[in-house]
């Protein structure tokens, strides 16, 4: 992710803007795999009260299981101390999430990321399907919303919100 002021960055903190269960918590943003001790001296030393793993759209695994690994190894950490830990993931990556066994976990978010360019230009009738990976599956049917009435002011946060960040490293 092209983001001013954080090449070379490893972790950041900072208010949680995006509405979600950790809405307005201070948060520990975490690029990448990184060591289970850095995540938890800065998450101590920030008096953090939430991790955000995959920020800047760093978890990009491409299918690779030692990938899946490590990424399980390092958030399962935070999750078995009773952390409130949320992952941002692409939603193409669903199912490999599942099998890594965060939603087991009361204290996981999973931010399912659906990048949807030029949402505006779609007209008043667009509609998101929330699908199923074949006919009768895995969900019990199909859910479809009005992108117009997803698009609403109390839901949305302003690019302006993301600057507002402390790089650690």
């Amino acid at each position: 992710m092209n983001r001013q002021g954080h090449n070379n960055v490893s972790l950041f903190v900072g208010t949680e803007v995006e509405h979600t269960p950790a809405y307005q918590l201070k948060t520990l943003f975490v690029i990448d795999i990184q060591p289970t001790e850095l995540i938890e001296a800065a998450y101590i030393a920030h008096k953090c009260d939430h991790i955000y793993f995959g920020a800047n759209h760093s978890f990009a695994p491409n299918g690779t299981n030692n990938y899946f690994k490590l990424w399980t190894e390092m958030i399962t950490y935070f999750l078995k101390k009773d952390l409130l830990c949320t992952l941002d993931f692409d939603v193409s990556d669903v199912e490999n999430v599942l099998e890594c066994g965060f939603t087991e976990y009361r204290n996981f978010i999973p931010m399912i990321s659906v990048k949807l360019p030029y949402i505006n230009q779609l007209g008043y009738n667009a509609t998101l399907k929330l699908d199923d990976k074949d006919f009768d599956a895995t969900n019990p049917g199909i859910w479809c919303h009005s992108v117009h009435d997803l698009q609403n002011r109390q839901v949305f946060t302003d690019w302006s919100k993301y600057t507002k960040d402390e790089i650690i490293k």
